[in-house]
């Protein structure tokens, strides 16, 4: 009887799973979760049946069940563990996306302190050349001495390094003899500088000069020394921004 009440389960089981399979072709496909509990159901109902009868094919369904489901969830486990690890991944590519950035930033900010750092020096240097350029010449003389050449050379090829640079130039002429001759005298000096400097390469447009004649002495007491250095022509390197400040 005990025997015939298994098989008679047993049976059913498997008429049960057939049903369901002739069932599941018509109506709509179970997720991956309900078929692992189905299965797990089906499985534990039929080990249940033949080792502990009735009794034990309704523990082992139950039990049958509660595996499936773990199953299920192991799955559901794996697939959430892929996902955090695709997403721990995608977060250390911009974390280090996120260092490169910041490095270039700070490559960007020294190479911006280096170029203001340049520009300042370089300023300091135009405006000390500014302080001593200075063509002297002779009493009632406009020639060039040989001396004053070499200095207006490398003038020219400074020049030549930085097309951005113009240069103002401003002859003077010692208090002696009659001040239309000494402006005349100051003009002229100012002329044969310009024409020097042009010889050398320098652009006519990027020289500018006025004459002053006598009428701006470095000193007011006028002597044999303080002549001397009255009879020049000034240069004045003067740089875009240098132009823009005076502006």
């Amino acid at each position: 009887m005990k025997k015939q009440l298994i098989a008679l389960m047993v049976s059913g089981s498997l008429a049960l799973t057939g049903i369901s399979t002739a069932q599941a072709a018509e109506a709509p496909q179970p997720s991956h979760s309900q078929e692992e509990e189905a299965i797990g159901f089906g499985s534990g109902l039929v080990v249940g049946a033949i080792v502990g009868g009735p009794v034990g094919a309704f523990i082992g369904g139950i039990t049958g069940g509660f595996i499936g489901k773990s199953v299920a969830d192991e799955d559901l486990i794996e697939n959430q563990q892929a996902k955090l690890s695709e997403q721990e991944a995608d977060l250390a590519e911009l974390s280090a996306k996120n260092q490169s950035l910041n490095k270039l930033a700070q490559q960007y900010a020294a190479t911006q302190r280096q170029l203001n750092e340049l520009k300042t020096a370089q300023q300091s240097r135009l405006s000390e050349m500014a302080l001593g350029l200075n063509v002297q010449f002779r009493t009632g003389s406009a020639q060039i001495e040989p001396h004053f050449q070499l200095q207006l050379d490398k003038l020219a090829m400074l020049m030549s390094l930085s097309p951005e640079l113009t240069l103002d130039l401003t002859g003077y002429a010692d208090r002696r003899g009659e001040s239309d001759f000494n402006l005349a005298l100051s003009n002229q000096r100012v002329i044969e500088v310009k024409n020097y400097l042009i010889g050398q390469g320098v652009d006519e447009q990027r020289l500018s000069g006025i004459a002053l004649g006598d009428s701006a002495p470095l000193m007011a007491e006028q002597s044999r020394e303080n002549d001397f250095f009255d009879r020049r022509v000034m240069l004045k390197l003067i740089s875009p921004q240098t132009a823009t400040a005076s502006n």
